[in-house]
């Protein structure tokens, strides 16, 4: 499988289920399913619905040192965060969470291992 978000953010997920029961609460991370490409029709049912673009892709709801919870935003390679992502991580960290963008799965992988032994 060639390398890309898709494929680094399923790889993080396999990491995530093989080590919850090394990590109390890693068991509640759950991907935001906001990206994709989807047809006019569904984007705007989808959007009414109360889709928001730039919501990070994964967020761990579990309250660690003082932080409400995790959202982590995957880039993977040269892309880069959108200036949507930048605000609602922006947004987020101010209402107490930590959110994040990071580069891969290792860099995603590090970050959740920190965040759960604060």
């Amino acid at each position: 499988m060639k390398r890309c978000e898709a494929s680094e953010q399923m790889l993080l997920i396999q990491w995530c289920n093989l080590n919850k029961h090394i990590y109390k609460g890693l068991e509640m991370i759950f991907h935001i399913p906001n990206g994709g490409t989807r047809n006019k029709t569904e984007a705007a049912n989808l959007k009414k619905q109360g889709v928001r673009a730039g919501v990070p892709d994964l967020f761990l709801p579990v309250p660690r040192g003082n932080y409400n919870g995790l959202f982590i935003e995957l880039k993977y390679g040269k892309n880069k965060a959108t200036e949507n992502q930048k605000e609602w991580i922006y947004r987020l960290n101010n209402q107490g969470y930590l959110a994040v963008i990071c580069n891969g799965f290792d860099e995603a992988k590090n970050t959740i291992e920190k965040y759960l032994t604060l």
